[in-house]
């Protein structure tokens, strides 16, 4: 290079290099850094010094030059990366991987140095490379031509560089002597996907990603089947990460198998997205008309379990905008317009040309190696590995459950094993089990494994043909099966009754709860489990749990079935769920305590297996109890829907079997029917369940039960605008109540009534009422945790302008809310406590706190009950108060706001005597603050919640 610099004007490449990782470099060689250093930047140079490059800079491992044309970069930075690969290096390990990045732009030189924002976009491209990559610009793409002899660019699609807010389209160099596989670029883009990371590396099948790749490309719905354990996730998930930047609006992921009920699906994909439901609106509407508009691919995976809610809202998807793109796993096609179904084949077992190992002996070499702590199979077992791949016929999950046996087996004796399974399969040392005999009503284990959902939904029994298809589809488990059967049969009798029992539970579990499931010491049949990989052990602080993986659960629970012990297992686990849903309301010293729903969150899973079994194939009765104990939770947690389905298909097993309940528990169950069908907003299934509830509760003769149901007749008359016939209704019960003695019964008429007073401004006799009211809900464990009482006197003080009763009442009511897991009633609390701001001069706090309450309350699916046209009311004065700009501002930081972050800002406001404006502490008097104003009758609010406040 000229010691005299020329440096280009005009249209300039500027080009800057480095090496990756040189403090790392520096700190293996140790003096022998240096001499490496020197050499590469001599290489550098000297590949340089033929271009027309201007040297500008060299700072330790870095250079960065300038060119006058475009090619002529290109071809500098090949060269330089051919002379740095093919050099006599020191050692392997001494070699610099050097990384280049080139932008080409219009600039001019100033005293010998460029002033433009070209050249920040030049350093940003090159720290996007990885060593030996050479990355360059749309820009430097566009001008360079000729490109070298034999070089082409890649398209790595759009990428955010650093400190820019715009996206560059970049851009790798492919030629003879340049490796070509590198990670994703180092950008600062957030990365549009949710997609699952992966634990274990990837293997083989490429064609069948390039394959799967073109149709994806070429059609908009592509459907991947194949049996289970045939990698659907996995290669779907691997073809998806690799298509992150063609799709400008992201690449989704949803696990339907995680989906409990077909009315969810729409609302599980939606949840990917970040959607909330809108009020009178169908979510898969809302869905819809988000993705109209954009370029996203959803990766929709395991369908099968809610085969017709999927084609459902793939169908709507696809119809309401051409952007949106389709990959689906499932067992069965959806047989919709325009659907490419696409086969997974195994994995394949033949060698690979010139002699490398086939993909299905990689997947094994690699994941035995990880189970023998990084040892790889001899040389001399190669034979012994083949000839297991092709008894596996190739299948992943198969190879994957067979290289856990390697860590106690030889190949070999592997290979000996399975050749005696796949050839007898169901025979061998045990007569081959009989199906159980059919029972009226109970198909889901009998004819389809494990398919307890499509159980759950009621369908009638399969025709002939659908059985024709189960059974091919069986067939075409065969090999899983006889993986798993292997594992299976090595156990001895009390290891495998154990596998067996344990496919009943729905997640994992700890060893109290083993015990208890088999009575029995567990210790020896479940080591043998956990070695043998059917259970996975997870070490905890607390203690170890056991998790069985889906598929061996799946086939646990077919040998279950087979075995004839279903029915005595599903029953000892819905034993188990009452048990567990009884020891999480009383204290440790077994003594009724506040109930905190927080202990139920764990236990839904078990809980809602339990259910299903009930609603199947157990007692409706038995289910109804667990309906009861879930009835808060469902409501507060906003699975309101979820509740009312289950109980829909309670009622349909009490027709099917005609199980007798008892009139006293068809009224508690039709109450909370009523309960949660308001909740739900399906007000004429509200009014028509509480007048059952009433029927029934009337033919059981128990007064305190009677009085608790009539406590809900204020709620449809409330949901129906007749507040004068609510309030009248109220003051019969509680009247009826006092004579009967069942006072205690009638807290919910108490505090509806209590509602009804604060609505239309008589606050001294809702005042009187809540303080008589105060001890009877402090003396019941599963009301008091809510804390209505004292939500209904902070409405109270708050319409008398008492702020300091307000904030001190509202404070005690939100901190109880939160504590015990009440999240919905939480939200009105949030929502008080913004109008006690407000008040009280905060204005940005009250914003804030009406923007978190309202996010929540959406996301729970919650209606905002008597005080909606109240809330709205304060926020339109506190909007005019603030103005439109900061109250929206305000109001949006506070929908960004989880409900846990919104109660610790309610939590941290100030009280008033604290504040230097105080009357209490002020040696003169001083105006009391306005009092808020009391809510003006409205004609109809929606739905009040039960327990009100």
């Amino acid at each position: 290079m000229s010691p005299v610099v020329h440096l280009p004007s005009g249209w300039v490449t500027f080009v800057f290099t480095d090496i990756e990782g040189s403090t790392r470099l520096a700190q293996l060689l140790g003096p022998g850094y240096r001499p490496v250093l020197r050499e590469h930047r001599r290489l550098l140079r000297d590949t340089l010094a033929r271009t027309d490059g201007a040297e500008l800079l060299t700072e330790g491992d870095s250079f960065f030059i300038a060119f006058p044309d475009a090619g002529a970069a290109l071809t500098a930075c090949l060269t330089a990366q051919r002379a740095l690969a093919t050099h006599d290096w020191p050692a392997p390990e001494a070699a610099p991987r050097v990384r280049m990045g080139l932008h080409t732009g219009w600039a001019e030189p100033r005293d010998g140095e460029y002033a433009s924002h070209e050249v920040h976009r030049a350093a940003r491209v090159a720290a996007a490379a990885h060593g030996g990559q050479v990355l360059c610009s749309a820009a430097t793409a566009r001008l360079a031509s000729p490109l070298p002899a034999g070089a082409s660019l890649l398209d790595l699609g759009l990428h955010r560089l650093r400190g820019f807010d715009d996206r560059e389209r970049l851009f790798q160099l492919l030629a003879p002597g340049l490796e070509r596989q590198f990670p994703r670029p180092r950008t600062a883009d957030a990365v549009a996907h949710n997609l699952p990371t992966q634990v274990t590396s990837f293997v083989g099948r490429e064609a069948e990603r390039a394959a799967l790749r073109r149709l994806t490309a070429g059609h908009r719905l592509v459907t991947v089947l194949g049996a289970g354990g045939a990698g659907k996730t996995r290669l779907a998930v691997e073809l998806a990460a690799g298509m992150v930047e063609e799709y400008p609006d992201g690449v989704w992921f949803v696990d339907i198998a995680t989906v409990t009920d077909p009315g969810l699906v729409a609302f599980a994909v939606a949840a990917v997205l970040g959607l909330r439901p809108e009020p009178g609106r169908r979510m898969v509407d809302t869905l819809v008309e988000y993705a109209a508009a954009r370029r996203m691919l959803i990766l929709l995976d395991t369908c099968d379990a809610q085969p017709a809610a999927c084609a459902e809202l793939i169908s709507l998807l696809l119809a309401g905008g051409g952007g949106v793109r389709v990959l689906a796993t499932s067992r069965e096609s959806f047989g919709l317009p325009g659907e490419v179904v696409w086969r997974i084949p195994p994995l394949s077992v033949e060698p690979r040309p010139g002699g490398a190992e086939s993909d299905a002996v990689a997947l094994l070499l690699d994941r035995t190696a990880a189970a023998r702590g990084g040892r790889e199979p001899a040389p001399v077992e190669s034979a012994d590995l083949r000839r297991v791949v092709r008894r596996l016929d190739g299948l992943p999950l198969a190879i994957e459950l067979a290289a856990a046996r390697l860590r106690v087996l030889s190949v070999g004796q592997l290979a000996e094993r399975l050749d005696d399974v796949l050839g007898t399969l169901d025979a061998g040392r045990d007569a081959a089990p009989q199906p159980p005999r059919d029972e009226p009503g109970w198909t889901g284990n009998q004819q389809d494994t494990v398919d307890l959902v499509a159980a759950s939904r009621g369908n009638a029994p399969p025709t002939p043909a659908t059985r024709a298809v189960q059974r091919s589809a069986a067939e075409r488990h065969l090999t899983m099966q006889a993986t798993v059967t292997w594992s299976y049969r090595t156990l001895g009798p009390r290891a495998a009754r154990l596998l067996r029992w344990l496919a009943v539970f729905a997640g994992p579990v700890d060893l109290p709860t083993v015990e208890w499931l088999l009575d029995d010491d567990p210790l020896d049949p479940l080591s043998v489990l956990v070695d043998k990989s059917m259970i996975l052990a997870e070490l905890h602080a607390s203690g170890s749990t056991y998790r069985m993986l889906d598929p061996i659960r799946a086939y646990a629970a077919r040998r279950l079935a087979q075995a004839g012990e279903e029915r005595a297992a599903r029953d000892r686990h819905l034993a188990w769920s009452t048990r567990a849903l009884r020891r999480a309301y009383p204290g440790p010293d077994g003594r009724p305590t506040t109930l905190s729903l927080y202990a139920l969150d764990p236990l839904a899973g078990e809980l809602r297996a339990a259910l299903r079994w009930c609603a199947t194939g157990g007692s409706a009765r038995n289910g109804l109890c667990l309906a009861g104990g879930l009835d808060q939770w469902w409501r507060e947690r906003g699975l309101a829907r979820e509740g009312r389905l289950w109980l829909f298909r309670l009622y349909g097993r009490m027709a099917e079997t005609g199980e007798h309940v008892p009139d006293a528990e068809l009224a508690a169950a039709y109450y909370m029917h009523s309960l949660h069908a308001g909740a739900d907003g399906e007000f004429a299934e509200e009014l028509r369940y509480s007048q059952q509830a009433e029927a029934a509760a009337r033919r059981a003769g128990d007064a305190g039960l009677l009085a608790r149901v009539l406590a809900g007749r204020a709620a449809p008359l409330v949901d129906m605008g007749q507040f004068a016939d609510a309030e009248r209704a109220c003051r019969e019960v509680i009247a009826w109540a006092h004579e009967r003695e069942v006072a205690g019964d009638a807290l919910f008429a108490v505090l509806s009534l209590a509602e009804l007073l604060w609505r239309r401004g008589a606050l001294a006799e809702a005042a009187e009422l809540l303080g008589a009211a105060r001890p009877v809900e402090a003396a019941r464990p599963a009301d008091r945790g809510r804390r209505s009482v004292d939500m209904l006197l902070g409405m109270v003080a708050l319409a008398r302008g008492d702020l300091v009763a307000a904030h001190e009442h509202l404070l005690v009511a939100l901190r109880s809310r939160m504590s015990h897991g009440f999240h919905r009633r939480a939200c009105d609390t949030l929502n008080a406590i913004a109008v006690r701001c407000a008040a009280g001069g905060d204005p940005l706090t009250a914003a804030r706190l009406f923007g978190a309450a309202q996010a929540t309350r959406e996301s729970l699916r919650s209606t905002p009950g008597i005080y909606g046209a109240y809330w709205l009311e304060r926020q339109a004065a506190l909007r005019r108060e603030m103005g439109d700009e900061a109250f929206d501002e305000a109001y949006a930081q506070g929908s960004e706001l989880g409900l846990e972050e919104a109660a610790a800002l309610a939590l941290a406001v100030e009280h008033p005597d604290l504040g230097v404006d105080s009357t209490r502490f002020a040696a003169t008097g001083m105006p009391a603050p306005a009092p808020a104003p009391a809510p003006a009758p409205a004609p109809a609010p929606a739905r009040p919640a039960e327990g009100c406040g």
